[in-house]
Order: C-alpha cells, then structure tokens, then sequence
C-alpha cells in the first residue's frame, strides 16, 4: 500500500493544546469524572503559537477537501515547531506521493514522544498503513473511540479507516456518530455523502442530503458546491451536475478541480472539444503539484472517443514532460507513475503490445527510482506485487495463461504478510480474467467475486462472465451500473462505451 487515499480522512483535531480539561492527581472522583466528561476532543501538542495557528487553519482547509492548502500550512506548522508530531502526520495524510506519505508519518514516529496519548494512537494508525496493516490500524482506531468517546473526530477517524476496509456500514455508524456529537460537522457530512456514492450498498439520495447539508453549513464554501456536482453525476443528472461544478467556480475561479469534472461530463455527453476546453482550463489553473496529475484525465478523452492510440502519445508525454514542471522529485515520481500507469493499461486492454511492453519498461524503472526514494521494505514489496500484476495481466491478454498464472501465485505470495483483508484483490482480478480469457465464466465470476467490485471496470469484467454463463439479468444490471456510473477513470472510460451498448441505452 503506497498511502491512504481517501479524500475525507481528517484526523487533525480542533482542540488547542491544553484546552481540554485534564484531572488533577489531586482531584476527587467526582471531579474526574466530571472532567472527563468534558473531555470533547484530543489535546493537540505544541507550544508554539504560530505552528498551532498554521495547523487549525490548514485543518480547516483539509475539512473541506481543499488537500493541497491544507498541506502548505501544515508543512509551515512543522517548520515553526519542528518536533510538532501531530503536525508530520497530516502533511502526510494530504500528501501527493508515497514518498512524502511514509516520510512524514516516520517524521511523527520520531517525535512521538511529545505528542499526547491521543495523537499517539493516531501516530501509530499512520504507521499501520504503512505496513500495509489495516487490522492494526482498525485495533487502534478502535482504541481511540473507547479513549475519547466524545470526540468527533476519533468517530470520523474510525470511520476513515473502516472505509479503508471496505466495511461501508460500519463507517457510515461511525460517521452518524460523530454528528451526533457535532451536527455541524462539515467532514462527517462530506464522508457520509462520498461512502454513499461509492460504497456498496450505494444511496445517492443520502448521498445528495448530506452533500446539500454541506452546502448549508459553508454556504459560500466552493467545494460544497462541487460535492453536489458529484452527486448529480451520480444519479444521472449531468447538465444539472454540470451547472453545480459552475456554481462552484463561481465562488472560486481558482478551484481548477471544478473545472476537470465539467470536463469529465462533456467526456462522458461526447462533447470532445469542450472536454478538452475544460481540462485545459483546469490544468491552467491547478498548482505545479497537481498539473500532471490533471493532464492525465485530458488524456482520457480520446479513449472515450475511441481512439486509444492517440490517449497513450498524451500520456507518455506527460510523463516525459513531469520533469520540467518545478516540483519535488517524489512528486515528479508519482505524475510518472500516474500516467505510465494509465497508458500501459490502455495499451493492454487495445491490445497493443509492443506499446505495452515499451510502457511497462519505462513504468518499472520510474517505480524502482520511488522504492528507492521511499526506502521502506513492505512498500518494496507492494511495488514488486504491482509490477507483476502488470506482467501478468499483458501475459494473459497475449495468450500466455502458464506465465500469467504464475506471475499471478507469485504476486500473492508476495502480499501474503501484509495484516489486510483486502491484500489479494488484484490477485483475484488476475484469475478471474485469465479464466475469462479461456471461457471459463463460472470460474471467473467466482474470482472476481472476490476482487475490488468498487472498481467499475471489474464490474464490467464480471458482467462480461455472467453474459457469458448466460445470467442475462445479473449481466444487464451490471452493465447498466457501470454505464451509469459517471466517475471518470481510465478503466471506466476503456468500457463505458461497449457497457452503455450491452445496457440497451443511448450513447
């Protein structure tokens, strides 16, 4: 596991250090017990005045989805007070690399030991992601509710974590709760809506109610509006989406992200020329951070338009040019892999192999620069698990299911320590389309039963085998989610157009 990402893990706290109250050894039972009570939130630890003023404001900037702010005033946080262990920890949760993720949470392991009991736990579940150990992470998590059962935030950290895990009701308990100790809790709102719209079992009319809440908490707050965009894409409503994510730009020009998901729409209506229109003004103005990032889904409108072979030109591009962009060499790294990570599977999937082969090439030496950027075992090892899921898939896609089996068995074997549930899912996609590709479709459903069905191109997979062994309803239903599902991704847009056929609807 690189790092969490998880658009609404807000672990930062509201407390200033001390303002909570704390027993006396002096103090009666009573006393305690009354002091405890008032205990809302978890202290947060520093001395300094203007590192704990950049940190509730850059905590208030990662509450509202706004990552790359919130991480510039945490990073001064820590430079003000540089032994600021909670300050560490959330640079790396709004972090843009791997890189900067394990650094920044070996950065709050190093200076634990001034952070409070609370802080600590929270330290701790950092480090569990990055052993690729979610029932660590889950243990402590839990560890911390029972700690600070009146605070929020301990309620949306859970629930963060158990998101993480795929364990949807659960999290959406542990967000309730923590609105029940705060209704005006924009971030519980904001995770209830975003697990609503993409966790099993889906409800995008609770998904639109607490997207709508938020916009009532921030009313002049961007990225509400632009919420609510996501929730009208995914009930189906594009031009209604469309006119939020204008909404939102109109409270903020500066928010390119608006922008790109405008553009995701006219991708998504075949308005080719005005989705390109929108992602060159979104990248315009996004950060030099997120620019690579953003080109990347401009070049997903020529797959949508069918035309793979120009989206991979666009994509090795970007990633040649990722160099020239001013940024941190760990973000270079990521933008590289990002977009070698989206051609090669454009490349796969047409079938275009010698391409792959060339892609897959020039991915694996940018992924080996950050295994020796990152210099941490068990991410060594995820990475080496990845590249032989690459090896396999183009494997199997050229015929060779000998060699495409055994990179499979060797990619689980790899993952094998790791303490997450979740660890083999890549390895049952594996199976399940190499007994796709033999005809097996009984097989394959039983497989990708078991691999990441929140993923919308393994939805189609498995509505391809349940075609197959002749479930027509279950395969109709399932093409029709994934022609409905208007969240754009490089998988998403190499199937949407033949899902939207299988469906019976218009394109």
């Amino acid at each position: 596991m690189q790092f969490p990402s998880r658009p609404y893990l807000l672990i930062g706290l509201l407390a200033l250090a001390g303002a909570c109250a704390q027993p006396d050894a002096g103090d009666t039972d009573e006393q305690q017990a009354l002091a405890s009570a008032e205990t809302a939130e978890i202290p947060v630890t520093t001395a300094n005045e203007a590192a704990m003023m950049d940190f509730l404001a850059g905590q208030e900037m990662a509450d509202v989805g706004r990552n790359q702010e919130a991480n510039e005033l945490f990073r001064s946080a820590v430079e003000n007070d540089p032994t600021f262990a909670f300050g560490y920890l959330n640079i790396a949760y709004t972090a843009t690399s791997a890189g900067e993720f394990n650094g920044n949470v070996g950065l709050a392991m190093e200076n634990v030991a001034s952070a409070s009991d609370g802080e600590r736990l929270l330290i701790e579940i950092g480090a569990a992601f990055t052993d690729n150990d979610t029932d660590e992470a889950l243990a402590l998590a839990k560890q911390l509710v029972e700690a600070y059962p009146n605070s929020p935030r301990a309620w949306l950290n859970l629930g963060s974590v158990l998101v993480g895990r795929q364990e949807n009701e659960e999290a959406r308990e542990a967000f309730m709760k923590a609105l029940e100790l705060d209704s005006s809790m924009y971030a519980a709102h904001a995770s209830l809506a975003a697990s609503y719209l993409f966790g099993d079992p889906k409800d995008f009319a609770q998904a639109k109610a607490h997207a709508e809440h938020s916009t009532t908490l921030l009313p002049e707050e961007a990225k509400g509006y632009e919420l609510l965009g996501d929730t009208y894409r995914a009930m189906g409503e594009l031009e209604t989406a469309r006119a939020s994510y204008s909404s939102a730009l109109e409270r903020d020009p500066s928010l390119s992200v608006a922008a790109l998901k405008k553009g995701h729409i006219n991708s998504f209506l075949g308005n080719y020329d005005e989705a390109r229109a929108d992602y060159d003004l979104g990248v315009a103005e996004a950060t030099a951070e997120n620019k690579g990032f953003y080109a990347v889904y401009r070049a997903f409108v020529a797959v949508h338009a069918g035309a793979p072979g120009e989206a991979i030109a666009e994509l090795v591009g970007i990633a040649d040019a990722a160099e020239g962009l001013g940024v941190r060499d760990d973000q270079v790294i990521s933008i590289q892999m990002f977009a070698l990570t989206n051609a090669a599977q454009i490349a796969i999937y047409h079938q275009l192999f010698e391409a792959a082969k060339e892609i897959l090439t020039a991915r694996e030496a940018v992924q080996q620069a950050n295994i020796e950027l990152v210099g941490d075992p068990t991410f060594t090892r995820g990475q080496q698990a990845n590249t032989l899921f690459w090896q396999a898939w183009l494997a199997l896609k050229m015929g060779d299911f000998e060699t495409a089996g055994a990179k499979a068995d060797e990619q689980k074997a790899l993952l094998e320590p790791d303490r997450n549930p979740l660890r083999f899912q890549g390895y049952h996609q594996l199976l399940g389309m190499i007994a796709l590709e033999q005809g097996n479709d009984e097989q394959a459903i039983a497989h990708l039963s078991e691999a990441n069905l929140n993923d919308e191109f393994v939805n189609y997979l498995m509505a391809v085998a349940q075609e197959g062994a002749g479930n027509t309803e279950e395969a109709t239903r399932l093409f029709t989610q994934v022609a409905n599902f208007n969240f754009n991704s490089v998988g998403f847009a190499l199937v949407r157009r033949d899902a939207v056929k299988k469906a019976g609807m218009s394109p």
